[in-house]
């Protein structure tokens, strides 16, 4: 059963720490119902420790838009203070009883295919072994799929291989990426051992592409605008939504293809594929981790951001 309602003179500065902890985790959830579900409360009990919270401090907290909640400026502002506080809350009381404070909680995280089948693995195993206590939930999907998982507040943070113009949308530079032409070692270009080819010479093979909106196809079609081209003027002969099965339809001669050399690295060393360099397009590009700025970030998530701001994985380049 959940806990009694607070009454109206509980915005006294004495019965503050309650209010501040559901008012984080409403700010974390963008969500009434769900605070109330985790604490143990009522949705009437939450809405009333917010009042109070907004009654003492004058400022409203949070915007209402619909079924969601987002904090307001000042309610991002709170929610700093708030976590500080109930943490070292929580710390004074784990020292006078003797224990240390464990860092916890869920970490709720989505990447496109690149960053996560090739950098998550190990950022999230190096972190872990730092916050054993933080369980970590990914996902997987395309770029613009991922974005859009942040906007709604979905996930925390993500990792992806292109940017948004959206103002709410802060994205950090996480790592360099560099793609490059892939084709077997029976094609001619790798039989011959060609070292580069001109962007023209593309028209004629047969190409397989990523699928729109994924990082890399807007990557690619970005560079060749750029070269006067476009992804219509070429002989795409498949389109997928996989590195893995574009790199197999390439070993079974389907066809060439423009991919990340994070993804091909250990092919191109075993000689199973063969890398070449396209004159006349650059494609080389950041990957990125993005967060929503209307939200406030939960603690273990700001602890990842943090870890991976000092992480050498950030300056790895392939």
């Amino acid at each position: 059963m959940g806990h009694p309602a607070m009454s109206d003179r509980d915005d006294r500065p004495d019965a503050q720490l309650p209010h501040l902890e559901t008012f984080s985790k409403v700010a974390e959830l963008g969500s009434f119902t769900g605070a109330a579900r985790l604490l143990g409360l009522t949705q009437p009990a939450v809405s009333q420790r917010i009042q109070a919270l907004e009654r003492a401090l004058g400022v409203p907290l949070f915007h209402r838009l619909g079924g969601r909640v987002l904090p307001t400026d000042a309610g991002r502002t709170l929610h700093d203070y708030a976590r500080r506080i109930l943490d070292l809350h929580q710390e004074a009381r784990d020292r006078m009883a003797g224990r240390e404070t464990p860092v916890g909680g869920e970490l709720l995280l989505a990447a496109s295919s690149i960053p996560g089948e090739h950098l998550l693995p190990a950022m999230v195993s190096r972190f872990g072994r730092k916050y054993p206590d933080v369980r970590v939930c990914a996902s997987v999907g395309d770029s613009l799929a991922v974005i859009r998982q942040v906007e709604r507040g979905e996930v925390s943070l993500g990792m992806v291989g292109r940017r948004t113009e959206s103002p709410h949308l802060e994205f950090r530079r996480l790592a360099a990426d560099r793609m490059m032409l892939v084709v077997p070692p029976g094609h001619a270009w790798g039989r011959t051992k060609r070292k580069r080819v001109a962007v023209e010479q593309l028209r004629d093979q047969p190409l397989i592409l990523r699928e729109a909106g994924s990082g890399l196809r807007h990557c690619l079609e970005k560079s060749l605008e750029q070269a006067g081209l476009s992804s219509a003027g070429l002989r795409v002969v498949l389109e997928l939504g996989s590195n893995e099965a574009i790199k197999e339809a390439v070993l079974q001669g389907v066809g060439v293809a423009i991919l990340s050399s994070f993804a091909v690295r250990k092919e191109i060393h075993t000689g199973q594929l063969y890398a070449l360099e396209v004159r006349g397009i650059r494609c080389d590009r950041d990957l990125y981790i993005v967060r929503d700025l209307r939200r406030v970030l939960p603690a273990p998530a700001s602890l990842f951001l943090a870890f991976l701001e000092t992480h050498p994985i950030l300056s790895h380049t392939p």
